[in-house]
């Protein structure tokens, strides 16, 4: 009899439901079948059944937190189940020791993290069956029927185990010593708070907060464009001025110069090109496009989208969520004839049949086994749901995904762009620019996101003369770099390589060639991490850095945990390991010399750590102990006491007597901290404060406090 261990409950009675079977309390039993001779037991993780044990099962002295007590490094880790979780080990437990079962199949998901769910618990079981393992990469009844009829053996994903582990060993190493490092450290400086460090959420914050500091040291500057309305052979269309590929002018006096110059001046086109760019359908999705394109559309979180898709799969209708390939084999191209056949009786799906192409067999974009990794791309399979069964998010998701199967049997969609140069009298050159849509191809699948349509311009010739009808003068102002929103994190995470500022092309290669910073399976996870951990703040969709984030980030410096090229050389030994090109012991070795010397230079840096007064006031300490709040000054309406109430400041004795008395955090887009605060109560009147956000421009002014009025106001100088 044979023990059939998955991942998760869900994915235990997907697998079982395929034949004739019984349920049991955490298990259920299969009878005797064409596969199954003799029957087999199923039964489950949730998730991971089993965690490294704390600092303090090694040494009792590691419970404290103390620089004296780092780094701490294990001579042997040891895992230990979960305390939620042990009833099911329990059960795993008794079915492992039942002398009828002769081999356990290991069925957790096809990738590095099931893997070392299932072996892990067979460790801690002392299990001495012989294993096989179950590797599909999709939920349908054809598929899990194929995949227990050709099962690898133990020894085939072996090295992707010793990977998984390595990795976990090492990712505890680094967290456990950098962030009791680095908490104490920034203590001392006074700010109190738990520094979460990690491997991989530290590079990540690190970008993050890059962006921070760009937004915020950005000085936005005006900037005039001269406009032009053309009449040429009865025929009306726009242009801008252009100077040497410039259309900014830096001056107002010379952008109206230029516009007088031109008015009612003759006019005469000098110049048409037209160029047509061909259009692929793009790729298919793996998780890393599903989870950009779900957010762009939907606004869904990273997570939340590989939580509907992990329900998808477990339906059995989507292949494999956590696939990092683009690409399918053959074997899965001739598959998508009758897939997409079952697709064309959807109602909503009906207008795109007949397909262009009734096959992509051939087409390498979409069919390439060489770029295969351990699961093809994410794609509809045979089993074809009805929509409305599906929730909302379901829906939307898997719609999103058929459509990308669809679109690759469609033809490439081809635009014409034309820029057309009009000279006016003889000196000021205008451009204007059009596009046309010569074959939609694709696009009837996928219809353009773009925002802003370029015009169609008028059909022109050479040489045609008219003159200028109107001429205006548009001011603009320098745009600050623009916030990533989620989707745009989970794309900065998977090419990292591009954001390296080592100009090291080698290591940029490696990242690259690995999966940049994390992997497909756990950066929705990673994410999710700096916002429970108060590093990130995620408002409409756009990602804040905290103060808690940039104090982190600048304490670690130019430290290696900032920079995407330690990651770079982790994750290629990391993958030598699991094609077994690389010792696991000699990688934690490295591991732990990297740490200790990172102990010893940080103590010592730390003196020369530095806080903008900004930031320091902007930090919310973690109340570890409930202690008074900071008094910063006397209320203006009654007498009490000011006092920082998180959000905004405001008087103590609000709840004893109701007073009103309140100052907001943030004024016009700018941040008013705990020190201006302090001087405006005692003096009446803050200095100079730069970066107010007007309707149009920036502007600087004082807050005073108005008596009369019983308000604060702006003065300007």
């Amino acid at each position: 009899m044979k023990l059939i261990i998955a991942e998760k409950p869900d994915q235990g009675s997907t697998l079982a439901s395929v034949f004739k079977h019984k349920k049991h309390t955490g298990f259920i039993e299969i009878f005797p079948n064409d596969i199954f001779q003799n029957g087999a037991y199923v039964t489950w993780a949730v998730g991971h059944l089993c965690q490294l044990v704390n600092p303090e099962k090694y040494v009792s002295e590691w419970k404290k937190w103390s620089l004296s007590t780092l780094p701490m490094i294990p001579d042997q880790f040891q895992y230990e189940v979960t305390k939620d979780k042990i009833k099911q080990f329990t059960i795993i437990k008794s079915l492992i020791s039942n002398p009828e079962i002769t081999e356990v199949i290991h069925a957790g998901d096809a990738g590095r993290e099931g893997e070392l769910i299932v072996r892990n618990i067979l460790r801690l079981t002392k299990a001495r069956i012989p294993m096989k393992r179950l590797w599909i990469s999709s939920l349908t009844p054809k598929s899990i029927k194929e995949g227990f009829q050709s099962l690898l053996s133990e020894s085939d994903t072996r090295n992707l185990y010793y990977e998984a582990y390595t990795r976990a060993c090492a990712d505890w190493v680094v967290g456990m010593n950098a962030s009791r490092l680095y908490s104490l450290l920034l203590q001392q400086k006074g700010f109190s708070d738990v520094f979460s460090v990690g491997r991989v959420q530290t590079p990540t914050l690190a970008l993050i907060v890059k962006r921070e500091r760009e937004i915020e040291e950005f000085v936005s500057e005006p900037f005039w464009e001269v406009l032009a309305d053309f009449k040429i052979d009865g025929k009306k269309y726009k242009g801008k001025w252009e100077q040497d590929g410039e259309s900014r002018i830096n001056q107002q006096e010379m952008a109206e110069k230029i516009a007088r110059f031109c008015e009612q001046k003759p006019a005469e086109v000098v110049d048409i090109q037209a160029d047509s760019k061909d259009y692929l359908p793009p790729l298919l999705y793996n998780l890393s496009a599903l989870q950009a394109d779900a957010n762009r559309l939907f606004k869904f979180p990273p997570k939340k989208t590989l939580d509907t898709l992990q329900k998808l799969y477990q339906k059995g209708i989507v292949s494999y969520p956590r696939s990092d390939s683009r690409y399918v084999t053959e074997g899965e191209a001739e598959m998508f004839p009758d897939i997409l056949n079952k697709i064309a009786g959807i109602p909503q799906y009906t207008d795109y049949f007949p397909l262009p192409n009734a096959s992509i067999l051939t087409n390498k974009r979409f069919v390439n086994e060489k770029k295969v990794t351990d699961h093809y791309a994410i794609i509809p399979t045979e089993q074809v749901p009805v929509l409305h069964s599906l929730s909302a998010d379901e829906q939307k998701l898997y719609d999103i995904i058929v459509k990308s199967l669809i679109a690759a049997h469609y033809e490439k969609s081809i635009i014409e762009y034309t820029t057309v140069t009009t000279l006016v009298d003889g000196r000021a050159v205008f451009i204007s620019k059009g596009k046309v849509q010569l074959q939609e191809g694709w696009r009837k699948v996928i219809p353009s996101n773009d925002k802003e349509k370029d015009p169609v311009l008028p059909i022109l010739e050479k040489g045609a003369k008219g003159s200028v009808a109107k001429v205006t003068v548009k001011e603009s102002k320098t745009q600050p770099p623009k916030r990533y929103t989620e989707g745009q994190l989970i794309t900065l995470m998977k090419t990292a390589g591009k954001h390296m500022d080592d100009n090291d092309k080698e290591l940029e290669k490696i990242l690259m060639k690995t999966e940049g910073l994390g992997t497909e399976a756990t950066r929705a996870g990673i994410i999710t991490m700096l916002k429970d951990r108060k590093y990130i703040e995620v408002k409409k969709n756009l990602v804040y850095a905290t103060a808690k984030a940039k104090i982190l980030i600048t304490a670690v410096g130019n430290e290696i945990l900032a920079s995407p090229s330690m990651t770079a050389k982790w994750e290629q030994r990391l993958k030598e390991i699991s094609e077994g090109a690389a010792s696991p012991k000699q990688f934690m070795e490295l591991t732990n010399k990297m740490i200790t010397h990172l102990i010893s230079i940080t103590v010592k840096e730390s003196n020369e750590w530095s806080f903008d007064d900004e930031t320091t006031e902007s930090f919310v300490p973690k109340q570890f102990k409930k202690s008074a709040p900071t008094k910063l000054g006397t209320c203006k309406l009654c007498g009490g006491n000011v006092i920082d109430k998180g959000s905004f400041y405001g008087c103590s004795n609000y709840q004893k007597t109701g007073c009103q008395f309140t100052i907001s955090k943030k004024i016009k887009g700018k941040s008013i901290t705990q020190k201006q605060v302090k001087k405006l109560l005692v003096e009446g009147t803050t200095e100079v404060i730069e970066g107010f956000k007007g309707k149009e421009k920036e502007f600087a002014a004082k807050i005073i406090w108005d008596d009369q009025g019983k308000r604060i106001q702006f003065v300007f100088s």
